[in-house]
């Protein structure tokens, strides 16, 4: 199991090497999850391009440091992973807050990052009321008492319904995240507005959302795009708030036709 200390955080995370892209892409994951949720995808474009996966601060298996106190704190680790793999540009892949940590990083530095694939986010997600009432019953119960409901976003009525174990498995992952971690990325996410950083994004942008995210609803998605200067817009149908477990081979054709339609790209079959 490969682990980095990134600023005195121990990172757990997998590379996956490629010969011949000269575009890494890294996942970042949505909140509550670990870089498992990314198996399906990263198993149908291995050899394609290179990847990284990894477990943010305070989730998984890595350490959470001194707290997670604003998106900057995720932005900050993986910005030393970016450094400790040499990358010089790479395409960024975000979900849900991991698109927030993808869009600040931008911000901070866009010279580093070449593309910006958006799923399942926004410039800003929910509202200061509806995280502190989630931060206050977590604190109180544990995530366990708040983990059908996010179940129900995360994914659809018939993913409920014909995928059990896997619905289990990912009720399994979600409520064994450290309560610390958790709490804290809540409070940066309620605390990010990006909205005016969105408008200045001059990378190209993919946006992504499930027809049925019951999180970053598709007009809330659509609105980000919206504001991001030529920014594309793609709905994957049968799918809720986690697309890449749900619905990973539409994900990745998206993934592939995108990349190879940029300057210099090419599909991953020629």
């Amino acid at each position: 199991m490969p682990f980095v200390s990134i600023g005195g955080v121990t990172l757990h995370h997998r590379y996956i090497e490629a010969t011949g892209i000269s575009r890494p892409i890294i996942f970042i994951n949505s909140l509550g999850t670990d870089f498992r949720i990314w198996d399906d995808v990263v198993a149908r474009l291995e050899g394609e391009m290179p990847m990284l996966v990894y477990d943010k601060r305070g989730h998984g298996l890595s350490d959470i440091g001194n707290g997670v106190h604003s998106i900057d704190d995720h932005v900050d680790d993986l910005l030393g992973l970016i450094d400790h793999f040499g990358f010089d540009k790479v395409v960024l892949f975000g979900l849900s807050v991991g698109g927030l940590i993808a869009q600040r990083l931008y911000t901070r530095h866009p010279k580093c990052v070449e593309v910006l694939i958006l799923s399942d986010t926004a410039h800003k997600i929910g509202t200061a009321e509806s995280w502190n009432t989630r931060i206050a019953t977590v604190e109180r119960d544990g995530i366990e008492a708040i983990a059908d409901g996010v179940l129900q976003v995360w994914f659809t009525p018939d993913f409920h319904a014909r995928r059990a174990a896997e619905l289990a498995g990912c009720r399994n992952m979600l409520i064994r995240q450290a309560l610390p971690g958790y709490i804290g990325t809540c409070a940066a996410v309620r605390d990010a507005d990006l909205t005016d950083a969105a408008r200045r994004i001059a990378a190209p942008t993919l946006c992504i959302v499930g027809d049925q995210d019951g999180s970053t609803p598709p007009d809330l998605v659509r609105s980000l795009a919206d504001l991001i200067p030529g920014a594309r817009f793609e709905v994957i149908r049968n799918a809720g708030h986690i697309p890449c477990i749900e619905q990973p081979e539409a994900l990745v054709t998206l993934i592939r036709d995108f990349v190879a339609s940029l300057p210099g790209g090419r599909s991953a079959h020629g």
